[in-house]
């Protein structure tokens, strides 16, 4: 009785293992190949990576540009003061001592300043158009350490003749209608009291900025005006509302909350800019993972065809594995050569996948114009998402991630079908051939 050769064992992923698995992956389905399902396989793993880059460019993108407009356009922290009641019997928490306390401050080891504000809500009006604004009183030398209003996206007039009338954003000034040299005038209900009732305060100004933050809701509503203006418009006159402070690494500003109410004094309140944006990144971090999870399914699910391509593989090479097996292969080197054929097409997908992600979060803005221009416009609305285009930002994390998550996917699944070639018994094969 003749006995087959014993099989012997070979190094690991041997150039013959190479050849036999590119074969197959090559073989066309007469030969009894499946190439159909490989580019199926191969084109589904590489659309689904380029989804999960694509979309944790935008999500990273996204937080990194709304992050960025608040931090230079508001006061990283805001100090202010409880209420108390005058002489007079009238409610007020305005700082007398802001010169004094805005001194405290700028003490404080990693705050970089600390500027008086005068603040209120007035109604804006040229002509005909009328439109709520919050103006912003403050010093010209504390207005230029604002990077969003010194250095922003687009810019009319000359942030030298602050002193000489007023900056608006560029939303206020097309919803106005107006442009550098035109005046307007601030309206205040909060006027002179007389014996008929209080009198509206009106006051004109002459346009001599106009700034475009990045942020909708900044552009459209903000109005700064010179501190004494402010303070004689407000009948404010030597008191501010609020401390505006910035310090040197805003996202470590929970630290400096201890030094900054011991410097601010016993009535002083605070507000940072987490409190006032934190549920919105708290709603991203959570979007984030959420829309993280949801790709992975689809990298999951288009995994899967390299499974059913392999199990249809094996049953088309049911007859030269049991060749194989009788020359002497041994089971590793079996699933060794289904496995390449498996992890190929995933690593080839993925990089595909990871190389059109790429490009799509480098060439964003020419792609989403273009399929602004072919809808007609009005795809992205700034009024609800607050800032006027869809950014994207690459990060090396993010692109690992979905490396590794596209890899540790596609070759798991591999070794299922590849571990059931291996078992195949070699007689079994041959038994009908």
């Amino acid at each position: 009785m003749t006995e087959l050769p014993k099989a012997r064992s070979t190094a690991p992923f041997s150039r013959f293992e190479w050849m036999i698995a590119w074969r197959y992956i090559r073989a066309r389905r007469a030969e009894g190949g499946v190439s159909v399902m490989t580019w199926i396989s191969l084109i589904g793993i590489m659309l689904a990576v380029f989804a999960l880059v694509a979309t944790m460019a935008i999500r990273s993108g996204f937080r990194s540009d709304f992050v960025d407009t608040i931090l230079g356009a508001n006061a990283h922290v805001t100090v202010y003061q409880t209420m108390e009641v005058d002489q007079n019997g009238q409610v007020s928490r305005t700082i007398s001592n802001a010169t004094d306390m805005a001194a405290a401050l700028r003490g404080v080891e990693g705050v970089t300043r600390a500027a008086p504000l005068v603040r209120g809500q007035v109604m804006a009006n040229f002509t005909n158009a009328n439109a709520g604004v919050e103006v912003y009183g403050i010093a010209y030398d504390d207005l230029l350490t604002i990077p969003r209003i010194v250095e922003p996206e687009v810019a009319l007039g000359d942030i030298a003749r602050f002193g000489d009338g007023i900056a608006i954003g560029s939303g206020v000034a097309r919803e106005l209608g107006v442009t550098i040299g035109d005046t307007i005038k601030l309206i205040s209900p909060n006027g002179t009291r007389t014996a008929f009732g209080t009198s509206p305060r009106v006051s004109a100004y002459e346009v001599v900025y106009i700034f475009t933050a990045g942020r909708w809701d900044i552009d459209r509503t903000r109005v700064y005006l010179p501190m004494a203006q402010a303070q004689l418009f407000f009948n404010k006159d030597g008191v501010a509302d609020e401390i505006e402070v910035m310090v040197e690494n805003p996202e470590a500003v929970d630290d400096l909350l201890a030094p900054i109410l011991i410097a601010a004094g016993d009535r002083a309140l605070i507000w940072t800019w987490r409190d006032s944006a934190g549920a919105f990144l708290r709603a991203l971090t959570v979007e984030d993972n959420v829309m993280f999870v949801l790709m992975a399914i689809l990298v999951l699910i288009a995994s899967m065809n390299i499974i059913s391509g392999l199990i249809m593989l094996v049953k088309n090479k049911g007859r030269d594995i049991g060749i194989l097996r009788t020359m002497g292969l041994t089971e590793g080197s079996v699933l060794r050569v289904f496995f390449i054929c498996g992890a190929s097409i995933g690593t080839v997908g993925t990089i595909a996948g990871v190389i059109l992600g790429c490009l799509f979060a480098v060439y964003i803005d020419p792609i989403f114009s273009l399929i602004n221009y072919v809808s007609g416009g009005g795809v992205w609305d700034p009024s609800i998402r607050g800032i006027y285009h869809l950014p994207a930002e690459l990060r090396l994390s993010n692109v690992v991630s979905a490396v590794a998550l596209s890899l540790g996917l596609s070759w798991t699944i591999t070794l299922l079908p590849a571990r059931r070639a291996a078992r195949m018994n070699p007689v079994e094969a041959l038994r009908y051939e």
